[in-house]
């Protein structure tokens, strides 16, 4: 079958994955591998149930199994068995450098199992640059002697000056319904206080929550929320990004980028027209639809700005997570926009110049990006 301009160009652009984590470094069981596959349970699965049979379950059957010389659709067993023949250091670099991404921005507030920015770095064959967690800093910022407001501005300006943006997870520490407006140094104090006496380690003091917004902000750098589908932890309700409406009108120029959004996409997207400085991606998402991702992404392409729109996968751990959201979004987006095309609503040249807009360009733009 002979393809269309615009799907030999989708199925070559480089990528920029402004979003992910890193890859297992260790062999682990298949139950293991199995929950990894499932966002949302943070428990291991029910006895009669498998990560296979769900919409990314099959993705990984088709898309990964002819990566390993397995035929597409390969039955669940075969495949683990194939994939078990494999380090996952050999995995990870098999499926990255099928990815065909230059740039990776790698998440490292939630590194537990899987490869840091120098494990990647040796893995992948694409850049790889830091995304600062705002909770991670304060969880360090806590253990520091003396003045936490310092200690926290301290340790964010130091991986500030390699990083190219911050991330928050203010979506699981309470959510973004209430109040969000910056604290006085006296209420950081003796939040800071009071979680010091707690001998907690997590954060959600949502005094610190918003501090460490602020601090973020006045860096300058792109910053990024957590959005609406994770695991359970996360109370679904509180992550429509409309709950930061008060917010983004104190955020200036800063960008904002709303990242996975599900099924909150259409909210993100009336935010990305609303705002110049606002952002949103479908990464996540876009592997646990599997076959199903055509139309989110066509929901993506419905109210924002295509030059608001940018790619990223969110994998974590199993490397096949990081191929996925490559070949997903490109399967996804060749199909809504071929329609398009064909329906005479898009020229090509149009549809070619978007893919790269949300591929590439956007992201390079907003990261400065060389």
């Amino acid at each position: 079958m002979t393809l269309s301009a615009l799907a030999e160009h989708i199925e070559t652009v480089a990528l920029v994955d402004h979003h992910v984590h890193g890859c297992l470094l260790r062999s682990i069981e298949r139950s293991r591998f199995e929950n990894l596959l499932n966002e949302a349970n943070v428990e291991p699965l029910a006895d009669f149930d498998t990560a296979f049979d769900t919409q990314l379950g099959f993705a990984v059957r088709a898309d990964c199994a002819p990566l390993l010389g397995l035929p597409r659709h390969a039955d669940a067993d075969a495949y683990w068995r194939t994939r078990s023949e494999h380090s996952e250091a050999d995995l990870a670099r098999l499926f990255l450098s099928s990815a065909n991404v230059t740039d990776w921005l790698v998440d490292t507030g939630f590194a537990t199992g899987v490869g840091d920015l120098e494990a990647m770095t040796e893995l992948s064959a694409g850049r790889v640059h830091e995304i600062v967690r705002l909770e991670s800093v304060a969880e360090q910022a806590v253990q520091a002697s003396g003045d936490y407001a310092s200690a926290f501005s301290e340790i964010l300006h130091e991986h500030a000056a390699t990083a190219v943006a911050t991330k928050s997870v203010l979506a699981y520490r309470g959510g973004f319904a209430g109040e969000l407006s910056e604290p006085t140094a006296a209420e950081v104090a003796e939040a800071a206080a009071r979680w010091r006496d707690s001998g907690q380690s997590r954060l959600t003091d949502r005094v610190l929550l918003r501090f460490g917004l602020y601090q973020a902000l006045r860096l300058g750098k792109p910053l990024q929320f957590h959005v609406g589908f994770g695991d359970r932890d996360c109370d679904l309700h509180t992550t429509n990004p409309l709950y930061l409406l008060d917010f983004l009108r104190r955020t200036g120029d800063v960008p904002i980028m709303l990242l996975h959004c599900y099924p909150y996409e259409r909210e993100a997207g009336y935010l990305a027209q609303a705002f110049n400085n606002v952002y949103l991606d479908g990464g996540l998402t876009i592997n646990y639809l599997g076959a199903r991702s055509s139309p989110f992404i066509g929901r993506l392409l419905e109210m924002a700005p295509f030059r608001k729109i940018v790619y990223s996968s969110d994998g974590f751990g199993p490397a096949e997570l990081h191929y996925l959201g490559a070949r997903l979004w490109r399967n996804g987006i060749r199909e809504v926009l071929q329609g398009f095309v064909d329906a005479d609503e898009w020229s090509e040249a149009d549809a070619i110049r978007v893919v790269d807009l949300i591929a590439r360009d956007n992201a390079r733009r907003v990261y400065s990006l060389d």
